[in-house]
């Protein structure tokens, strides 16, 4: 009995001691330090789950599309993993892209790939065909790499993929050049433009290090295209300032309805991506265009925000709620125009849509999210917290 009462007495004077330790620290400064959030973290960790759960030796899977794997999501993932300073997923990324995605006749991407009726490969009926965003971002991530990591055969690979971009994903319309939807998009007397396949920040930084073509000369005629294109009338309807899926312009110059396959006017899952690009633009170039495009054609979000505190899905071309439900990658993108034009709003939408779908304690955005909403949050927190920088200088 007296053993078990020395333990006992250990016992006791062990927590108390714990006790102590604990009531000096609730007296000291340093239980009185703000132990702030880390956006590099968010960054970093949401980064290493999406890995984990969307790719797979290199190959991002849309598991919310037939597991079909795009060339949008490889230049995403190659994005992110070049700003994230992650050469190892970057260079699986790139190989799987190089090996599975390169069409045979150029150095451009096919855009849809996946299982087909006799294995894997491009997608019947289009998936062959090359998608201009995609291209761009590809590139963009092998000029980053290039000077990031020091290798200048990063570089020579995103020069062969300029050479086909400019060859097959642009056209002159009435003087002025412009950004395609792909090889595809010259038909029936239109070219087919995705306006949120515009980027002039890339544009700039191509011209300087490819000046064989002239990638400044895209960059007028896309503001005011973007300008233009809000205001059209498509499909029978008038816009009011957001900008459609897709459009055509005719020999004119005239912006159409595309006559080619099913491409709607919406401000939906497309053209939500403007706003983010534009912003970018502005962010690494101050171009005053970006500012006035930005601040002239987005009330539409802005007094929906300001009257219901939330901004729904997807929108048709004339203003009327498409999609009803909030969509993540919506809030991802429009944060840009609010960022620029509105920093308190944008300070909300971070932290009450974006931030709230990211759990500290996973270190993750909600697992059940699909890839395109996890992108797109993640582009829209790197771009808010001045992350997304110009790596080709």
């Amino acid at each position: 009995m007296t053993k078990y009462k020395k333990y006992i007495g250990y016992l006791l004077i062990f927590l108390g001691l714990i006790i102590v330790v604990i009531v000096l620290y609730k007296n000291s400064e340093y239980s009185r330090i703000n132990r702030t959030f880390s956006s590099k973290d968010m960054l970093t960790s949401s980064w290493e789950k999406y890995k984990n759960q969307f790719i797979q030796n290199g190959r991002v899977i849309d598991f919310s599309a037939n597991n079909i794997t795009t060339s949008e999501g490889q230049s995403y993932g190659m994005l992110r993993s070049v700003w994230i300073d992650d050469k190892s997923e970057f260079d699986s990324l790139w190989s799987w892209t190089e090996k599975n995605m390169k069409r045979p006749n150029d150095n451009l991407f096919g855009w849809k790939w996946g299982k087909t009726g006799s294995g894997y490969g491009f997608i019947e009926n289009g998936g062959i065909n090359s998608a201009s965003d995609a291209d761009t971002d590809i590139a963009l991530a092998l000029i980053f790499a290039s000077k990031r990591w020091n290798d200048a055969n990063y570089m020579s690979q995103a020069k062969n993929i300029l050479s086909s971009l400019w060859t097959l994903d642009t056209a002159t319309v009435s003087g002025k050049m412009y950004v395609t939807g792909g090889n595809w998009a010259k038909t029936n007397g239109q070219v087919i433009i995705n306006p949120s396949y515009f980027a002039p920040y890339a544009w700039r930084i191509f011209a300087k290090v490819d000046p064989r073509h002239d990638w400044n000369s895209l960059v007028g005629p896309a503001y005011d295209l973007l300008n233009k294109s809000g205001q059209a009338n498509l499909g029978g309807k008038t816009g009011i300032g957001l900008p459609p899926d897709w459009l055509a312009l005719d020999s004119s110059g005239n912006i159409v309805t595309p006559v080619e396959g099913n491409l709607d006017s919406n401000y939906s899952f497309d053209a939500m991506r403007v706003p983010w690009r534009i912003t970018l633009d502005y962010e690494w170039n101050k171009d005053k265009r970006a500012y006035d495009y930005l601040n002239n054609n987005y009330n539409k979000l802005k007094y929906t925000w300001q009257a219901i505190h939330k901004i729904s899905g997807s929108y048709t071309y004339d203003g009327q709620v498409l999609i009803p439900a909030e969509k993540p990658s919506m809030y991802g993108t429009a944060l840009g125009y609010f960022f620029v034009t509105d920093e308190p709003v944008a300070k909300k939408i971070y932290e009450q849509k974006i931030l709230s779908l990211y759990s500290s304690a996973a270190n993750d955005f909600d697992k059940r999210l699909p890839y395109y909403d996890q992108n797109w949050l993640w582009f829209g927190a790197g771009l808010y917290n001045h992350y997304l920088v110009d790596l080709s200088k």
